[in-house]
């Protein structure tokens, strides 16, 4: 019964495939809508993550003021690189500590030149931060130590200064420093916050201190922590050490920062996730239009339909069996336009994900979700229709004209 069902209504959709076609045109926008937007958002949302990954493995920064931004230094002293010291020797469970110091310079080299970032730090600077060498070395303890006059530079400076040619072993200028470029480090692309990681200068903090700042601050600590660490507890004892290294009293608010990257990551996931998630209903909206729609065609479909559906029961035919049939005919409308959504979806995403340079990432639950929910639209919205054809008097079926 339900195959003889199930051929009736194809052969019904066919009949009228214009008609069929625009009926599922809501169900099609719908599910196509849901799915897109919940795609893009799931690879925004790995995009987020890994570029926080990529700042640095288990990593914690400790700024200089109350938060993170324009103006934190204002009225609080800033670090020495004896506050890494200390952390580095008395904090268990840490991997590696990395004063960083930070300045925006202008380099030059031959004719070229390029306004860019300066980061002085030591040589753990390029394991916390992840920082991969591409070609040459870094700069190793005894070069730090003594402040040499070497940098490791990132792709887009070496671009802008020496075109297509290797950077190594080539003299740039840093305001008074004259630094040898002994290393150029891999390709980082944009950050979250829309930066260009590979615009960066590395110099040994003493070297940045002496020739380019002027002074002994430090603006920023980074700290990487052992796997398996509780990040919390790593928290609290580095706001306890620095809480007295920079003599506040008890009740005095913290004049420096500690952050958690894990949160930051968190924090912009749960951000996208609800964006897309909000983006997500509004698409889910049209399934409804859609299922309004279907209700409408088969209440035409019935009325133009009175005389057969007479004929039907006149015959023999059961209400249960005329319910079923126009049941079939309006979820079958419903689901080959969650299959067409489905295919017009995944199409869409991936040449979306291309053009906002975000990873596609297929998402299997969404899309049986969007199936099954289409799916369940022609029912709901078809059992009206379907319960008042079945419960037509044959008689006045019959001389329906």
């Amino acid at each position: 019964m339900l195959g003889n069902a199930f051929i009736l209504a194809l052969r019904e959709l066919r009949r009228n495939v214009m008609r069929s076609i625009l009926t599922m045109l809501g169900i099609i926008i719908g599910v196509s809508a849901v799915i897109t937007l919940v795609t893009l958002g799931g690879g925004a949302t790995q995009q987020v993550t890994e570029q926080i990954s990529s700042l640095g493995s288990n990593l914690l920064m400790i700024s200089v003021g109350k938060r993170m931004g324009p103006g934190q230094t204002s009225g609080a002293e800033a670090f020495k690189i004896a506050d890494a010291e200390v952390l580095d020797r008395e904090v268990n469970g840490l991997v590696a500590v990395a004063p960083v110091a930070i300045g925006s310079t202008t380099a030059i080299y031959a004719n070229q030149n390029w306004s860019t970032n300066v980061t002085g730090s030591t040589e753990s600077f390029f394991f916390v931060s992840n920082q991969k060498i591409a070609q040459g070395r870094l700069f190793n303890v005894s070069e730090a130590r003594i402040g040499a006059s070497v940098c490791v530079i990132g792709q887009t400076v070496a671009t802008k200064l020496f075109g297509s040619q290797s950077p190594l072993n080539n003299r740039i200028r840093l305001q008074k420093l004259s630094c040898i470029v002994i290393g150029l480090l891999e390709s980082k692309g944009q950050s979250s916050m829309g930066s260009d990681q590979d615009d960066i200068v590395v110099v040994p903090l003493r070297t940045f201190q002496r020739r380019i700042a002027g002074n002994q601050d430090v603006n920023l600590i980074k700290v990487s922590v052992k796997d398996g660490v509780n990040t919390e507890d790593i928290k609290h004892e580095l706001e306890r050490i620095m809480r007295v290294r920079r003599h506040l009293a008890a009740n005095d608010d913290n004049n420096f920062n500690v952050l958690d990257m894990k949160e930051i990551a968190l924090m912009l996931s749960n951000t996208t996730q609800t964006m897309t998630g909000l983006l997500s209903a509004v698409g889910a909206v049209s399934l409804l239009v859609g299922g309004i729609g279907i209700m409408n065609i088969m209440l035409v479909s019935v009325t133009e339909r009175t005389r057969e559906i007479g004929i039907r029961l006149a015959i023999g035919a059961l209400e249960r069996e005329v319910l079923l049939q126009f049941l079939v005919e309006a979820m079958v409308l419903s689901s080959l336009g969650g299959i067409i959504g489905i295919v017009l979806a995944l199409i869409t995403a991936v040449a979306l994900s291309g053009i906002l340079q975000v990873p596609f990432v297929f998402q299997g639950g969404i899309v049986i979700i969007a199936f099954l929910f289409s799916a369940t639209v022609g029912v709901v919205f078809g059992y009206f229709p379907a319960r008042k054809a079945a419960r037509l008097d044959p008689i006045e079926a019959l001389r329906h004209e």
